[in-house]
């Protein structure tokens, strides 16, 4: 999960500032005291605010609480604990204290950013674009504040909201490559090809033979399904020094997709890329589903479930994770494991069709396309 990528640190304030603050004590023992228990409180700030910077969240969390209302710095306590509060997916927690953040008088952008987040995964879709716009108010040209929440959207399925975060940033930023091509990767989960394509080449354009332009030349031919010229922009953007898990993926993906078969070059080059980019980045559940493949196609079962099982704690509701477990189960002969996999695809299936059936057709989805991390 992407969030506001940011902590606030403690800060010591000014000796004016702490005088206007706190009561004079009446003797030296009254003193002592509460230069401990400042001194006490501080540091559970401080730990707090390291523990947030090292994505430690929860553990952040009872430092942070620790020094709520005993800390000068109250803005840097209540900022961390919404933000380590929206990482672990407590969003009401979280909007509780960043909507009082928003009420001071100069709230800033960051707070508003982290307040859309949290609205985008508690399925506030409107309350979270409102937020987003505040923000952009106070910062038209910070392209991190779109992105930030666009990953949100990706995150919760929400991608009709994708879609319109991105477009408000691209008319604050109508040339940001980075832009574009996370609109061009909300448009490929909307099966919306042409506007996708069209996204990607108009990134390639605005910043190219950059890690971008690779990435999104990449997209853009997977899409249109000319899957040779999708290896040679992965292979020539990983030459070219832009090694990530993204195109690593993509490569390993495409070359599946070419038809190689275990004994080839090319099979073993799909192997290593995806092996770097799992390496790199264990929590994309679709390299690791790509990964899985290679393996289930190598005869190494034990090795594809495993991996599989990784992607489906990521994307519990990834239908390719369960047929591919129902067959690495059936070629490990555990037949009832299988049937179990098996069980819950129909479930999920008959689920997202109920939804399509229910609801607007531009939340249906397909393969998730990497993003910009």
């Amino acid at each position: 999960m992407s969030i506001c990528g940011c902590s606030f640190a403690t800060a010591q304030p000014s000796p004016g500032r702490l005088q206007s603050q706190t009561k004079p004590p009446t003797n030296d023992h009254d003193a002592s005291s509460s230069v401990n228990s400042s001194d006490s409180a501080n540091q559970e700030l401080q730990t707090g605010t390291d523990l947030t910077r090292q994505g430690h969240f929860r553990e952040a969390i009872p430092h942070l609480l620790a020094a709520q209302g005993r800390v000068t710095n109250e803005f840097a306590a209540d900022f961390n604990l919404a933000l380590c509060y929206t990482a672990i997916n407590q969003f009401e927690k979280a909007i509780s204290i960043l909507t009082t953040l928003s009420s001071a008088a100069h709230p800033t952008a960051g707070v508003y950013n982290l307040l859309a987040q949290a609205y985008v995964g508690n399925s506030q879709p409107e309350q979270a674009f409102t937020a987003l716009q505040q923000a952009a108010v106070i910062s038209p040209a910070n392209e991190k504040l779109y992105v930030l929440v666009a990953d949100a959207c990706m995150d919760h399925q929400n991608y009709p909201l994708g879609v319109k975060v991105v477009n408000l940033g691209i008319e604050n930023l109508p040339h940001s490559a980075r832009l574009f091509y996370e609109r061009g990767v909300f448009e490929t989960l909307l099966e919306r090809g042409d506007l996708a394509a069209a996204d990607f080449a108009e990134a390639a354009k605005l910043a190219p033979e950059t890690e971008i332009a690779y990435m999104a030349i990449a997209q853009q031919n997977l899409v249109e399904g000319k899957i040779p010229e999708t290896i040679a922009a992965a292979r020539q953007g990983i030459a070219a020094g832009h090694e990530n898990h993204i195109l690593l993926t993509l490569l390993g993906e495409a070359l599946i997709r070419s038809g190689v078969a275990p004994g080839q070059p090319e099979f073993a080059e799909a192997q290593t890329a995806l092996e770097k980019s799992v390496a790199g980045h264990p929590d994309n559940s679709r390299s690791q589903i790509a990964l899985a493949k290679i393996y289930l196609m190598a005869g190494r079962y034990d090795d594809a479930i495993t991996h599989l099982e990784i992607a489906r704690q990521l994307d519990p509701t990834n239908t390719s994770v369960y047929s591919h477990l129902a067959a690495a189960y059936r070629k490990r002969g555990q037949l009832d494991q299988a049937q179990k996999m098996l069980a819950i695809l129909a479930n999920l299936n008959e689920a997202q069709a109920a939804k399509i059936r229910s609801g607007p057709s531009d939340h249906k989805a397909t393969t998730a396309p990497s993003r910009v991390e």
